[in-house]
């Protein structure tokens, strides 16, 4: 029996390429099957987590807000499944996508506007809040319940005070 715990650390990011590095450090220590759960308005910066996310991963690409297409595929030492919420409006939508081949699988998924299907994924994730404090200013909170994503919470320690 697992008991309820939750890690959790904030950091400041200064600028775009400040919230990038903050996600290479993530993508750095990303492992086969796990789910990333971005929440925060919009702007606040979970595309631009998500390109360093998907550098961390060893992808070359530049990730863009698959907004109008609900997701895209990125290739890199995993393959990162790029998914957005923004556009649809109850959880039967979400339903009818067929995630869960996605979200079950051995690659990784990074999710925007994740908190519109609050219960819909796996027990296993982690959460990154992104908060706009001012136009270049971001915090951003990763938190796991699970043992198993704690090791993305530690990748973020040695940057805590910057």
């Amino acid at each position: 029996m697992k008991l309820n715990r939750n890690m959790e650390i904030s950091l400041i990011s200064s600028s775009p390429e400040s919230t990038q590095e903050i996600g290479k450090r993530i993508g750095a220590k990303i492992q086969p099957g796990d789910v990333l759960l971005l929440m925060g308005d919009l702007g606040a910066g979970k595309t631009t987590i998500t390109q360093g996310i998907l550098w961390g991963l060893g992808g070359t690409e530049h990730a863009r807000s698959p907004t109008f297409v609900l997701v895209n595929e990125y290739p890199a030492r995993l393959t990162l499944y790029h998914m957005d919420l923004y556009r649809l409006n109850s959880i039967d939508e979400i339903e009818d996508l067929g995630l869960d081949d996605y979200l079950y699988g051995d690659d990784v998924c990074v999710v925007e506007w994740a908190d519109k299907a609050t219960g819909y994924f796996p027990v296993n994730h982690a959460i990154v809040r992104l908060e706009a404090i001012d136009s270049q200013t971001r915090r951003i909170t990763i938190s796991s319940e699970s043992v198993d994503l704690d090791r993305l919470v530690m990748a973020l320690e040695s940057c805590a005070d910057g």
